[in-house]
């Protein structure tokens, strides 16, 4: 064997042991050191606030909108209002009747002198051809790809924004986990139209919106948004006597070298500080040995655990079969699993003992914690709180609970599937 052909084999097997390393890698194994805590207080506002290291947002409204056609009507309604700037940001943007109705809309508030800039997910909406937005870019409007494929951004293709955003002239934002694509509204096929929620948000709290997308905005095009009308509600973030019933966090998630992102601190802390009830609803659920531990400690002091997951109607059927292979600790410990029967179910909540609640564009999985940039509220508001539990409730009524006698019977080639797919979990 000459030395060239030696090399060759050792350079084969260095990229074969990086690419299982990219695969594969071990998750950060998050422990908390327990305390009991009064969450609806505000020491332990603040302290989420230091551990997730941002600021707490006062004086601020949220509005639910649980239905395509809802939060789709309010959405298009504050663009068409928008008077200095429209800021968007999707994981999905696809064409379709929907996304239609946007550009026009979005076009018009361009030609009228509205600055309008969207940053879009290359991957997430890979099937979108640039063209798309041509009448956009003609009216001034501009559209920046998120991470596209170059071999300058090879090191960094498996970093995706899966934030779902919008703010107008930085007084009205709007936030979850549903992108712009016909999946949330037609009704062609079955499973559709998704089942989702998004957040309509007014007052401080969308300074924060704003920031998240200020830093996808500057990695896409090297720019720093800073026009101080675009920010109107900083000055009211500087005044400590500001108060008012809604306390809330805007907490991105960014994946770091060393492998925490805010987001997981803030899921982690919260599961480990509920005292009566949990209630989670995540369209992909692969939790890592750490969460399925601190959901099985929380049923053990006494905590009730409920999850809705989707049923049948995932749209990924892989991460499905992966999610559920994961179902047997979880139920022998007591968690309650719900599966959504009428179609996909793609809510992303989680709300702590009728006082916390989290929503945006996080799922419970790896690439969601540790490997996509994400952003979500979380909010202090036992009317919000209600407001959700009514919705998690109705979701429940449509569920079958799955038993865990139920999930030991279930089928070889569901199993086979699933082992096949844990090389690909942490992708998930």
């Amino acid at each position: 064997m000459s030395i060239f052909h030696l090399f060759a084999i050792i350079a084969i097997l260095l990229l074969g042991a990086l690419f299982y390393l990219v695969l594969a890698e071990p998750g950060l194994a998050y422990s908390i050191d327990r305390k009991s805590y009064d969450i609806g207080s505000h020491e332990f506002v603040g302290l989420v606030a230091s551990l997730v290291d941002v600021p707490v947002f006062r004086n601020s409204r949220v509005e639910v909108l649980s239905q395509g056609e809802d939060f789709y009507a309010a959405e298009l309604a504050a663009i068409r209002q928008a008077r200095h700037s429209i800021h968007l940001e999707a994981f999905l943007f696809w064409p379709s009747p929907v996304a239609d109705r946007f550009l026009e809309a979005l076009t018009q508030c361009a030609h009228s002198g509205v600055r309008v800039r969207l940053v879009i997910d290359a991957i997430g909406s890979i099937i979108t051809p640039n063209k798309y937005f041509a009448a956009l870019r003609e009216a001034g409007g501009l559209v920046v790809w998120y991470q596209p494929l170059r071999w300058y951004t090879l090191k960094r293709f498996n970093n995706r924004t899966h934030r779902e955003l919008i703010v107008i002239d930085g007084e009205v934002g709007f936030i979850g986990g549903a992108g712009i694509a016909d999946y949330w509204i037609a009704e062609h096929q079955p499973g559709i139209p998704w089942r989702d929620t998004m957040l309509k948000v007014t007052g401080n709290l969308v300074s924060g919106l704003q920031a998240s997308f200020v830093e996808n905005w500057l990695e896409s095009t090297g720019e720093i948004l800073s026009a101080p009308e675009d920010f109107p509600h900083c000055r009211a973030n500087l005044d400590p006597g500001v108060l008012a019933s809604t306390l809330g966090l805007v907490v991105n998630s960014s994946p770091s070298a060393g492998r925490s992102t805010r987001a997981r601190i803030l899921f982690q802390l919260l599961l480990a500080s509920a005292n009566e009830r949990i209630q989670i609803q995540s369209p992909y659920f692969l939790p890592d040995a750490s969460v399925r531990k601190e959901l099985a400690h929380a049923v053990a002091r006494g905590v009730m655990v409920q999850i809705i997951l989707p049923g049948k109607y995932n749209n990924h059927p892989i991460a499905r079969r992966a999610s559920r292979r994961r179902y047997g600790e979880l139920l022998a410990a007591g968690v309650a699993i719900h599966e959504y029967q009428p179609g996909m179910n793609h809510t992303k909540v989680l709300i702590i003992d009728q006082v916390w609640t989290v929503l945006g564009s996080t799922n419970f999985d790896n690439r969601s914690f540790g490997l996509n940039d994400e952003v979500n509220i979380a909010l202090v508001d036992r009317t919000v709180a209600a407001r959700l539990n009514q919705d998690f409730e109705r979701d429940l009524a449509l569920s079958e609970r799955v038993t865990l006698a139920a999930w030991m019977r279930r089928s070889v080639w569901e199993r086979v599937l699933a082992f096949l797919g844990i090389a690909l979990e942490r992708q998930q």
